[in-house]
């Protein structure tokens, strides 16, 4: 019986933030990936024309985008994520997904998962949830919804990194707000995901999805429309003070906001 016709992506090294490890966060480190897929039909036939293969831009944009919008405790999370991908394609029909980490010891350490279409659970329908701006006393709405919260206004000492001490000061606004709400704290892509997968409020804490993400202020207006923007929102709430516009959208930003209620 002849084999599957096979297309592999061998070597494929990229520098990444990933670990569960405290040594780990805040530094890249080199990840090696190996990706085979077995075709569900043969080559043959194809006539020299690249919409009719599985093209392997699939693999490589598969890994690219895994790694495109959050950061990862574990390899395989990661490794299942590639491989959900290139089964969403009609000409895969298996795949191995090999990722090791180049910098963690005196070898190569990683996972190989193997998956085949039809035994990757689908995946659940994208809940869209809303994020809210905590700027004065509001009812909390139902259904999935992340709470940024505002500044505590207090005074930072001086000198050192300004935009991590900022952070920090929002997460402890987090967990106050939260404990005064009863909500849970979510603090990793991870968690708010799941949180909105079951129709949850929770208090967004953001130093650390935001530390080590360059160019995106310690602002708590900024991180708003930011994280609208990383969970393909819904809508934006904004509980302001009396009498205070909610500051104007980004130009191009295309998510709806709206005053949150009373």
């Amino acid at each position: 019986m002849d084999k599957p016709d096979r297309i592999h992506l061998r070597d494929y090294v990229i520098p990444a933030e990933i670990g569960a490890f405290q040594s780990e966060r805040g530094r890249l480190q080199r990840l090696r990936f190996t990706v085979e897929t077995e075709l569900a039909r043969p080559v043959v036939g194809a006539d020299d024309h690249v919409d009719r293969i599985l093209s392997y831009d699939v693999l490589t944009a598969a890994v690219q985008d895994g790694l495109a919008d959050r950061r990862y405790d574990l390899l395989e999370t990661l490794a299942e994520r590639i491989a959900a991908q290139i089964l969403d394609h009609p000409m895969a029909a298996e795949v191995s997904v090999t990722i090791e980490k180049l910098d963690r010891g005196p070898g190569a350490l990683g996972v190989t998962l193997v998956r085949r279409q039809g035994r990757v659970a689908a995946a659940a329908e994208t809940v869209r949830p809303r994020v809210m701006f905590w700027g004065r006393e509001a009812a909390v709405p139902q259904g999935a919804v992340a709470i940024v919260p505002d500044a505590p206004h207090l005074p930072l000492p001086q000198g050192g990194d300004g935009r991590r001490i900022a952070l920090l000061a929002l997460d402890q606004a987090a967990w106050a707000l939260a404990g005064q709400l009863g909500l849970g704290v979510a603090d990793s892509r991870t968690e708010l995901d799941w949180a909105a997968a079951n129709g949850l409020a929770v208090v967004w804490a953001p130093a650390r999805m935001i530390a080590d993400t360059p160019n995106v202020p310690a602002n708590p207006h900024e991180l708003t429309f930011w994280l609208a923007d990383r969970l393909d929102a819904e809508a934006i709430l904004w509980a302001m003070p009396e009498g205070i516009p909610h500051p104007p959208a980004p130009a191009g930003f295309r998510i709806p906001s709206d005053r949150a209620p009373g």
